[in-house]
């Protein structure tokens, strides 16, 4: 995955978790430190339909996440230049464009990595009630609407697996079972 490779980190995040979440880019800009809970491991998004919804945190994106440092209150922040302190990273379009370049993919945007997330997750029969909760959609049946309830934790076993399995497919290795911005004990074969 070519945006692994992008220099600032930072941006590399910002672009990884708009594929892996299906949220909007501005949804994804707006992430504050405070919109991610650690413990019950979701995402607080400021959604343009409902307000807000919560959608899991997978272990990736927590990952990912975790990594990045916290120069001030938005989770993509800026690097502080002048007097911007402040502020989220501007949009990665030149970016995104430049890995689209290396990886062989042409046109790609910021809302196609949102259209890319509903796209892949058709390999994964993964019902389509759960997809649109999880990207922020208003419920289309009448069922949905009002007799379907999915907390956090239904949601995550899905989308957990909807990021694996894109992961899987991108060649991107990664131990979920690690805890994220945690280090890892790897045993010694020296027995004394």
């Amino acid at each position: 995955m070519s945006v692994r490779q992008i220099a600032n980190p930072t941006i590399s995040a910002y672009l990884q978790t708009l594929l892996l979440t299906g949220a909007r880019p501005g949804e994804v800009m707006a992430l504050r430190w405070n919109d991610i809970d650690w413990t019950w491991r979701g995402l607080t998004i400021r959604d343009k339909v409902e307000g807000e919804r919560v959608i899991p945190l997978t272990p990736y994106v927590a990952h990912l996440l975790a990594a990045l440092p916290r120069r001030n209150g938005w989770v993509f922040a800026a690097t502080p230049r002048g007097r911007a302190q402040d502020t989220p990273i501007s949009s990665p379009n030149l970016a995104l464009k430049r890995a689209s370049l290396v990886a062989g993919i042409e046109g790609l945007t910021l809302h196609g990595l949102r259209r890319s997330f509903k796209s892949l997750t058709e390999w994964l029969d993964i019902p389509a009630g759960v997809v649109a909760q999880i990207m922020g959609h208003k419920p289309s049946a009448t069922a949905e609407k009002h007799y379907t309830v999915r907390p956090l934790d239904l949601l995550r076993v899905h989308h957990e697996k909807i990021e694996a399995w894109i992961l899987e497919q991108a060649g991107v290795p990664f131990k979920s079972m690690e805890e994220p911005g945690k280090l890892a004990l790897v045993a010694s074969n020296n027995v004394n």
